[in-house]
């Protein structure tokens, strides 16, 4: 077939083309690697390409499906992942300068689940240092693909940017306090955070242990749904990643949205937001709505305590996080994260152990609301396309942070699921996205629900102009 385009197809129609011979996995990959060479010098998306590596397992990918033995729908598809997950011999430094040399001995479970899917690596995604909210200041941020002067979002940025831009069909991201759904909202393209403990966080650079969740961005729900299935489940070596069977996240998405309960606080979700993101929700809600949902209104557990908890129990864990080189190599942090980790350690007990029984009450409220619906609707973020400029103070600016993470915190403070949808366009020609949030665990809906609003509209396949 013609390569015209074939950077732009979703991941489960390449792996479809791959597995009915109409295409090759070497093809596609040498295709995603001229296309690396050619763009991403100007969009910064990965911290490293392993070329050889891709190939070597395009070409392993091929045989075995000309064979006739197909793995999944992951078989012979490139995708990339966030630079804060181990490679066995390949640099892992998760935006840091400090672990530039680092070259893991293993796999992290999701890389080396990923590899036994069939997946071809193109490399590691660039991402903001340790995964916190700025890049290290001798590292470029990554560029978003529909606009340069606006944000491409933290900490994910790389597997946001490289996934609009067709620079891989899939990849892996990670979020603590929005960095799975800033970067899907900013560059257009699909994310899912899962519930916490549904995917293994062994061999993943840690930011907050309790408040880290690694999850798929891809550019439909359906294509997350396929990453999820491949990453997911218990592993040995992760006593906090659940027993939960894992579904397979593909078997029901076609059921639609007729009669699920879709529940939308309207005044939590116009609070503090931009006039373009209310319009974009509501638009978003009509669809759903059409499509047989029953939307009723819910009142959101009161989340303003628990947005501005976030900072210090993020912090807390930072700290710890960063205890075999910190303080003792401060001089190679960044401001931002060396503030946000003398703030975990300046915190005192008495107020941290103040922070978890807070926020083990806002999580029983939040699972209470699941009760009497399925899924909850919100803003992927307040702002509607904040620039560069503004992002600039975000670092070091509590009250910026706070505002941001409105939308997206809470649901890491609760562990809950999401998919992260687009859903509009701003007057800047940048995108616009919504959540869907459910009860723990039912991945299943969100995947089903995201691909019912995909069937109905098209933002998700639109593409940002890149010579």
């Amino acid at each position: 077939m013609s390569q015209a385009g074939l950077h732009d197809l979703e991941l489960m129609e390449l792996g479809r083309r791959l597995h009915a011979k109409e295409i090759s996995s070497v093809e596609a990959t040498r295709a995603q690697l001229d296309r690396i060479a050619a763009l991403d010098r100007r969009l910064c998306s990965y911290a490293l390409v392993t070329a050889d590596l891709a190939l070597e397992q395009a070409r392993a990918a091929e045989a075995e499906i000309l064979k006739g033995n197909i793995r999944g729908p992951l078989h012979g598809v490139p995708i990339a992942v966030k630079d804060l997950c181990w490679t066995k011999g390949i640099p892992t430094a998760a935006g840091m300068t400090i672990y530039r040399d680092f070259r893991p001995k293993e796999d992290a479970t999701v890389v080396r689940r990923l590899r036994d899917a069939g997946a071809v690596l193109l490399g590691k995604l660039q991402l903001t240092e340790a995964a916190y909210a700025d890049h290290h200041p001798k590292i470029t941020p990554p560029v978003n693909p529909w606009n340069a002067d606006h944000w491409s979002g933290a900490s994910s940025s790389g597997s946001g940017v490289a996934t609009a831009a067709g620079l891989c069909y899939g990849s892996l991201g990670s979020d603590t306090g929005g960095s799975i759904r800033f970067p899907s909202a900013a560059n257009g393209v699909t994310g899912l955070k899962p519930t916490w403990g549904r995917v293994s966080r062994y061999g993943v650079f840690e930011l907050a242990a309790t408040l880290d969740h690694i999850g798929p961005m891809a550019r439909s729900a359906a294509d997350c749904a396929a990453l999820l299935g491949a990453i997911a489940g218990p592993d040995d070596n992760d006593p906090t990643a659940s027993q939960e069977l894992v579904p397979n996240y593909l078997a029901g998405i076609r059921r639609g949205l007729k009669g699920v309960r879709v529940g939308v606080d309207a005044d939590w979700n116009a609070k503090s937001s931009d006039a373009a993101v209310v319009r974009s929700v509501d638009a978003a809600l009509k669809v759903i709505e059409g499509l047989g949902a029953d939307v009723r209104p819910v009142r959101f557990p009161d989340a303003e305590q628990i947005i501005v908890d976030w900072i210090p129990n993020c912090a807390v864990e930072t700290a710890i996080a960063h205890l075999a080189t910190y303080p003792q190599r401060k001089s190679e942090y960044g401001p931002a994260l060396a503030g946000l980790i003398d703030t975990g350690r300046a915190l005192s007990g008495l107020d941290y152990q103040q922070i978890i029984l807070r926020r083990n009450d806002f999580r029983g409220r939040v699972a209470k609301l699941f009760e009497s619906i399925d899924l909850l609707v919100v803003p992927a973020q307040p702002f509607a396309s904040p620039t560069n400029a503004m992002m600039a103070r975000l670092g070091e600016d509590p009250s910026l942070v706070q505002a941001l993470l409105r939308f997206t915190c809470p649901f890491d403070m609760t562990g809950s699921p999401t998919i992260t949808l687009p859903c509009a366009f701003t007057e800047h020609g940048t995108p616009l996205a919504f959540q869907f949030v459910s009860a723990h665990f039912a991945e299943e809906m969100l995947c089903r629900a995201g691909h019912a609003y995909q069937q109905a509209t098209d933002w998700h396949r639109r593409h940002p102009a890149l010579n």
